[in-house]
């Protein structure tokens, strides 16, 4: 059986106070919640059922803003889509997530997809997770683009009704 101890107060170790144990976390804000602690979600989902391109050139798929309250905090991005693509066989299809105009991969994308050998269509699930560390407390908007390595053909979000997501969480630091 676990027990429990029930008091209204506590007195102070030098005995010239008592500390009132009510409503202790009224006062919590989000900056003062401990590291790790998630502060605050966005989520944003696209307003078209379905999307394609044909670009070599990076196009905006999905985006959100989100002000951190600090600028130590973290921000867990998480995007997902289901997509296909009917690009020429073996040319890869990137999805990658920018920060601003920061293209947060370094260049590459953070979920590629290579065309099926046989031509038919590839597909697949893109998905991104990442843990961002942006430094600022001003609004950052966070958005994924997809992009195709080689022209011919189409690659399409949303495929099939299975929806695109964007979630942003700030993490305190």
């Amino acid at each position: 059986m676990a027990s429990k101890i029930k008091v209204d107060q506590l007195e102070t170790a030098d005995g010239t106070g008592t500390i009132a144990l009510q409503n202790q976390l009224s006062g919590m804000t989000n900056a003062s919640m401990p590291t790790g602690s998630v502060l605050q979600v966005v989520e944003a989902t696209p307003t078209y059922s379905s999307s394609n391109t044909n670009s070599t050139s990076y196009v905006d798929v999905i985006s959100a803003s989100i002000t951190p309250v600090a600028t130590t905090s973290k921000i867990m991005v998480y995007f997902s889509t289901s997509a296909n693509t009917t690009t020429s066989t073996g040319n890869n299809t990137s999805f990658t997530l920018f920060r601003g105009s920061t293209n947060t991969s370094g260049g590459n994308g953070d979920c590629v997809s290579r065309k099926d050998s046989d031509g038919t269509g590839n597909p697949f699930t893109a998905v991104i997770n990442k843990l961002d560390s942006p430094s600022t407390a001003s609004s950052v908007t966070y958005t994924v683009k997809c992009k195709q390595e080689s022209s011919g053909g189409d690659t399409y979000y949303s495929y099939q009704g299975g929806g695109t997501f964007l979630t942003l969480m700030e993490i305190a630091g």
